[in-house]
C-alpha cells in the first residue's frame, strides 16, 4: 500500500466520523441535554456521580471522573464535582474479582460508595457488559439513577437505564470516539448549569 493510499484511508474515516458526528448530534442532542440536567441535579443536591466501564469505556470512566472532580478547562476555574471512577482502584477490584467473580467488581463499589440519590454512569459499546450490567441492576435497587452511555443498540443496559444514550454504530472505534465527545459535552453542561 502505498503512502497516498494510507492517507486516502485517513480521509474517508475523517468524513465518515464527521457526518456520522453529525447526524447523530441532531438525533440525540436533547438526550444529551436530559442527561446533563439530571447529572447537574445531583450533583446540585450534593450526590456523587460513579462511573464504570471496561476496556477503553475504563479510560473514559477515569476521563469523565477528572474532568469532573477537577474541571474542562481553564477557562472556567470552580469547584470540584463529587466523582468516582470505578475503575480506578485495583486492589479492590482484584479482591472483588477473586472472592466474588469479575462480573461483581463495579457492583461491590456501587453497593459500598453509591447512597439514594446518586447516579451511576454505565458506559458501555455494547449494552451487554456483565460486569457493568450487574452494577446498574445494584445501583437501581438501591434507588440511584441509572445513566447509560451506550452502543449499537443498547443491549442488556438499555432496559436498565433511566436515560440513555446510545450511539447506533456497530463499530466499537466510532462508538468510543462519539462517547468522549459526549463526555466533554456533559461535562461542559454540567459546569454551566452549576457555575
Amino acid at each position: 500500500m502505498t503512502d497516498e493510499e494510507r492517507q486516502n484511508i485517513i480521509i474517508r474515516a475523517a468524513e465518515e466520523s464527521s457526518h456520522f458526528r453529525l447526524k447523530t448530534a441532531q438525533d440525540l442532542a436533547a438526550t444529551a441535554v436530559e442527561m446533563a440536567n439530571q447529572i447537574s441535579g445531583v450533583l446540585g443536591a450534593g450526590g456523587k456521580i460513579l462511573i464504570c466501564g471496561n476496556g477503553g469505556s475504563a479510560a473514559d470512566s477515569s476521563h469523565m471522573a477528572g474532568e469532573l472532580i477537577v474541571r474542562l478547562t481553564s477557562e472556567r476555574n470552580r469547584e470540584p464535582l463529587a466523582a468516582i471512577s470505578l475503575n480506578t482502584d485495583i486492589s479492590v477490584m482484584t479482591a472483588a474479582a477473586n472472592d466474588y467473580g469479575f462480573d461483581s467488581i463495579f457492583s461491590r463499589q456501587v453497593a459500598a460508595l453509591g447512597r439514594p440519590g446518586d447516579v451511576l454512569l454505565a458506559i458501555s459499546t455494547s449494552g451487554n457488559s456483565s460486569n457493568v450490567v450487574k452494577a446498574a441492576e445494584t445501583a437501581r435497587q438501591m434507588n440511584l439513577l441509572v445513566i447509560g452511555l451506550l452502543g449499537s443498540s443498547g443491549g442488556k443496559l438499555a432496559s436498565i437505564c433511566d436515560k440513555k444514550l446510545v450511539i447506533p454504530h456497530k463499530s466499537v472505534q466510532r462508538i468510543q470516539e462519539e462517547h468522549i465527545f459526549y463526555i466533554h459535552l456533559l461535562v461542559e453542561l454540567i459546569e454551566s448549569d452549576l457555575f
